[in-house]
Parts: structure tokens; sequence; C-alpha cells
């Protein structure tokens, strides 16, 4: 049974950094797709950034490029998400996502998917940014 659990969630004032990190069992863990996404009230699921499996690469969603960095210490088989230069407009859900596949293809090709797109995902931790 694959488990995530997110942590680090916290309040911070703008211009402040966090680091989320998201403990997985139940899969295997190097050869997964993971990610992260967030959700603030009202909103949208919106994509932070995606890990291919083992860090070989990442992606990142425009919300964030060049304010997050995902990384992974697979001997703690943890995720983390470290975040700098918060907003206001950062307040959100912060969720843990895994999948077995970063890519899906079609008729036009292959995609990169989005993290909350992924089959499994954790109970989310929450990030509020005061100004």
């Amino acid at each position: 049974q694959v488990q995530l659990v997110e942590s680090g969630g916290d309040s911070v004032q703008t211009g402040g950094s966090l680091r989320l990190s998201c403990v997985a069992t139940g899969i295997t863990f190097l050869r997964s797709c993971m990610g992260w996404y967030r959700q603030g009230t009202g909103k949208e699921r919106e994509g932070v950034g995606i890990l291919f499996p083992g860090g070989t690469a990442s992606q990142y969603g425009d919300s964030m490029k060049g304010r997050a960095t995902i990384s992974l210490d697979s001997s703690k088989n943890t995720l983390y998400l470290q975040m700098n230069s918060l907003k206001p407009d950062d307040t959100a859900m912060y969720y843990c996502a895994a999948d077995a596949a970063c890519t899906y293809c079609d008729g036009e090709g292959c995609h990169i998917r989005e993290a909350y797109e992924f089959a499994h995902f954790g109970q989310g931790t929450q990030v509020t940014v005061s100004s």
C-alpha cells in the first residue's frame, strides 16, 4: 500500500522560506515519478513540479519556477520541496504525489504529466504566507 506523508508546512511572512518533506512507503522510490502540487482555498489544483525517477531530471510549474527546488534523499525515502521568496499567493495546501511514470503518450505525442494527475498523493501540509 502506497503511503505519502507530508510535513513542514507552516505560517511564514512574505520573503520567507520553507522546506516541505514527504516520506514515501509502499513504492519503489527511485523508480517512481515524484512531485508536488498545491491547492489554495477556492482555487484549482496547480502543479509545483515533478522529479523524474532517481532525480534524473525535473520540471517546474510557472508559478514557482526559480523559487522552488525538488530533491530527494533515497536513504530516507523522502522527497523535499524547498521554497524561497514566498508570497501570499503561495498560500495553499501542498501535496506530495507519486506515480509509475512522469509522461503519457497519445495520438499527438508524449506529454509530461502534472503532479496532481498522479495516482498516489498524501494528505497535504498547509503553507500560509502573510504580507
